[in-house]
């Protein structure tokens, strides 16, 4: 680990500063993902912003019937509230379906959000990839390609986002509330968070340098079933293979986002009309265009099955 500098900061505007200051500055809470990447020396932050001190840990109600949920809320917590579990159950399922229980009790909402790939050419140094020093290459693109993307890629990566969380949020039509450098607040639609990857894969989200995130907002419950399905190669503490989050009406409409297969959380609002028509048609819509390697050709047909499945039993 390369030596870095520390402080603690005792308000989010105070914290966005100091990350403006110092260039290559990154915040910490949990640090259940930017420890092991700074050990790794992938991450290699000259200064580190302690946040856990500042009061954002708190789950509240909007005055539009939402919940606002504060950046440092604990996995283990939001998935455990009682507000969550009735009227957002989708988000609660998720957050289960993610870690063990060590690691949801101290990773945060605005960490969860924040994790970078667990795309092994990512993790390997040795290997080039485009993420870690752009310009050098991807080494997925024609290496081993279980796990990686079949839409949304691009000649510079094909690695997937691994939050379980994040495919929740995006399903609920969550909205990312910020403090920029300068004290200025801004409200990012989680749509427009994630980025995918085009020429630069090293810009995974929408944040400017400094800016800090504060809370996740929720809109007023939707209703409906919640569900959310996660295949994966091994029954715990592994990341999706495809994941599919559903809110699903009675009338058979609903909406549905996907984990596991793309660069961001995937959702196509278009797709999700064909919900009352059945798995197939959606599952085609939502996989529009998708370019696959011999190695994940077969999430294809899993979207669908796993798709089907979760339909069938918000149907009872």
């Amino acid at each position: 680990m390369k030596p870095f500098t520390y402080e603690r900061a005792h308000s989010p505007a105070e914290a966005a500063s100091a990350a403006a200051r110092t260039p290559g500055a990154r915040f910490i809470a949990g640090g259940t993902n930017l420890l092991d990447l700074m050990k790794l020396q992938i991450e290699t932050p000259p200064h580190l912003i302690d946040v856990n001190g500042l009061a954002l840990a708190k789950i509240e109600p909007t005055a539009d019937g939402g919940l606002r949920i504060g950046a440092l809320v604990r996995n283990t917590d939001l998935a455990a509230d009682a507000r969550v579990r009735r009227d957002y159950a989708v988000l609660s399922r998720a957050l289960l379906a993610g870690a063990s229980g060590q690691l949801r009790n101290a990773a945060t909402t605005a960490g969860n959000l924040l994790q970078r790939t667990r795309c092994p050419y990512f993790y390997d140094t040795n290997q080039p990839c485009n993420k870690r020093r752009p310009g050098s290459g991807c080494s997925a693109i024609g290496g081993v390609t279980r796990h990686h993307a079949i839409v949304g890629a691009s000649e510079a990566c094909i690695a997937t986002h691994p939050s379980d969380m994040a495919v929740a949020m995006r399903v609920l039509d969550a909205a990312v509330e910020t403090v920029r450098p300068g004290g200025a607040a801004r409200v990012i639609p989680i749509a427009d968070f994630h980025k995918l990857p085009g020429n630069t894969p090293h810009i995974e989200n929408a944040l400017e340098p400094g800016e800090l995130i504060v809370a996740v907002t929720l809109p007023k419950p939707a209703g409906g079933v919640h569900l959310y399905r996660k295949v994966r190669d091994r029954a715990s503490y592994a990341f999706a293979l495809v994941s599919v989050a559903a809110i699903v009406q009675r009338d058979g409409s609903g909406r549905v986002a996907l984990g596991g297969v793309a660069h961001k959380p995937w959702r196509l609002e278009a797709a999700e009309h064909e919900l009352p028509r059945g798995a197939r048609p959606a599952a085609a819509a939502l996989l529009a265009g998708a370019r696959t390697t011999p190695g994940n050709a077969f999430k294809v047909p899993l979207v669908e099955r796993t798709l089907a499945s979760v339909l069938s039993e918000a149907k009872g």
